[in-house]
């Protein structure tokens, strides 16, 4: 390093030096800085394994929307039915991929020309297919009930692929529509279960 350039160095190191040991004094006694002060950690809660949530991975291409607030709300009611009826996370993401794909997650009464046969709900049941009252498939704690309880009684539906199990309680004429929601579904899940 040539000469210049090192007395250069060593003089602003020594100006650092000698402004902090003045300074120190004189603001020993001021505000702790910023810099200084405790930093508070926030803890977020346990998330569900999201191998868990989607363990045969996601089949297909995967489609997404923008909820709005009544929406989540929609999604918040059936992770409550979820615990409710003593099932885990993946019984969430099966039961909210399947409204995404019935209902977007809107709680849909009778749509009159524009209606399949009878159905309403997140899920789309129908009244005439034994699901319920209309009262009791437009209450999403009741329909997501429903819902469970049809996918309890199918066997190895843990197992299976979202789309499938879904299939099963649903019979759809659509059977593989099911599976672009199983990311968002899995996402939400993950988002709400603890909170």
């Amino acid at each position: 390093m040539n000469t210049i350039l090192r007395k250069s160095v060593l003089g602003v190191a020594g100006l650092a030096f000698a402004g902090g040991v003045f300074a120190g004094p004189a603001t020993a006694h001021a505000a702790p800085s910023v810099e200084s002060m405790p930093v508070a950690v926030a803890v977020q809660a346990d998330k569900p394994d999201m191998g868990k949530l989607v363990p045969h991975g996601v089949q297909g291409a995967q489609s997404r929307i923008e909820l709005s607030d009544e929406q989540v709300g929609n999604v918040k009611a059936i992770i409550a039915a979820t615990k409710k009826a003593g099932m885990d996370e993946r019984a969430a993401v099966v039961s909210i991929a399947t409204a995404l794909q019935e209902s977007k997650l809107e709680n849909l009464g009778h749509l009159g020309e524009r209606n399949d046969h009878d159905s309403q709900g997140l899920f789309q049941q129908r009244p005439t297919s034994g699901w319920g009252t209309v009262e009791q498939i437009t209450d999403p704690e009741y329909s997501t009930t429903a819902f469970l309880k049809a996918l309890k009684q199918v066997d190895g539906w843990q197992d299976m692929p979202l789309t499938e199990a879904a299939q099963t309680v649903q019979v759809s004429a659509y059977p593989d529509h099911y599976a672009q929601w199983e990311q968002q579904a899995a996402d939400l899940v993950a988002e709400h279960w603890n909170s």
